[in-house]
């Protein structure tokens, strides 16, 4: 297993075929204000890949656009509404079909409020995050080793959380549901981009 950084693009070939997990680190939590610093992503077959933009940078990176635009491969995401407005206002492709963990979690772990990614993981896979670097500057002339392996961890185990939630999702009678809820990310994140962040559309009140 290793960690893998690159500067402005993800090289070609690196990723075997299937799924892939995907997250984002930015400079904060508006999206058209705070920009998008890092897009982690990983294959599930033990290396995790770090695309850093530099300030100012145009976001061409045309390998990682490909494989986040494929329609035939799946991203998993934790929150996944937060990362495909992030990957949309830059790098400007809809990164879908969409499996959300944290949306799974909450069709199926209805047991629990805990749908945090580090919650998660614990419970299902028994694995310890940390997250001590969630809220540190990503816009550094240097990711340091803590920050690389805060960001590697984040798409680390999410092919096998995606895995045990498929299976409840089914085990529930939930799966058709929650692919609607999936289908329609995207849809909510250009909402979010286009002035409707916090309010319900769908709501009775006035906006």
């Amino acid at each position: 297993m290793a960690v893998y950084l690159h500067e402005e693009d993800l090289p070609e070939g690196v990723l075997a075929p299937g799924p892939v997990a995907v997250d984002t680190e930015t400079m904060g939590l508006i999206t058209a204000r705070d920009r998008l610093c890092v897009v982690q992503i990983a294959d599930g077959k033990g290396d995790e890949h770090l695309v850093r933009f530099k300030p100012g940078s145009d976001y061409a990176a045309p390998n990682l656009r490909a494989v986040l635009a494929d329609p035939e491969r799946l991203k998993i995401y934790h929150f996944a509404r937060f990362d495909i407005a992030a990957i949309q206002h830059y790098l400007g492709v809809v990164a879908a079909p969409v499996f959300c963990t944290k949306i799974a979690s909450k069709l199926v772990r209805t047991y629990t409020d805990r749908h945090g990614l580090k919650d998660l993981v614990r419970e299902l896979l028994g694995k310890e995050l940390s997250k001590q670097q969630q809220s540190s500057d990503w816009g550094g002339a240097e990711l340091s080793d803590a920050q690389r392996e805060y960001a590697a961890s984040d798409v680390r185990y999410l092919h096998a959380a995606q895995a045990i939630l498929a299976t409840r999702l089914e085990r529930e009678g939930r799966t058709a549901l929650a692919q609607a809820c999936f289908d329609f990310l995207p849809h909510r994140a250009t909402l979010d981009l286009a002035g409707w962040p916090d309010h319900d559309i769908f709501s009775h009140e006035a906006a």
